[in-house]
């Protein structure tokens, strides 16, 4: 005679499987949340740079003919400034010949 209160084999079998597959989603979004965190902050770090990079070609700028650049064009053509225009977009605003340039970086959501 069965005895109807065990389970038997079926049922550990289930239970097998359902410990593997909540294992393996833990461990999956463990993972995923990993990466993002570190493409997160590889992110904010690659705009930090880009801006110290700006703020220096400025400052060159300033030092060199003792007044800041026109615009961002100008920086690129006689400063040697560059940057990846497909993945960032910068706001640069001249407010004077003596008042340092007021500037964004931003991400674009594309990349």
């Amino acid at each position: 005679m069965k005895n109807r209160f065990s389970g038997g084999k079926k049922n550990s079998d289930r239970r097998s499987l359902i410990i593997t597959v909540c294992i393996f989603a833990a461990v999956f979004f463990a993972f995923w949340f990993g990466i993002s965190s570190v493409s997160t902050k590889a992110d904010t770090e690659e705009i930090q740079t880009l801006e110290q990079a700006l703020v220096r070609g400025i400052t060159y700028c300033y030092a060199t003919e003792g007044s800041y650049p026109e615009s961002l064009a100008d920086l690129k053509e006689n400063y040697g400034f560059f940057y990846d225009e497909e993945k960032y977009f910068i706001d640069y605003q001249p407010l004077g010949s003596n008042i340092m340039p007021d500037f964004t970086v931003i991400r674009k959501k594309d990349h």
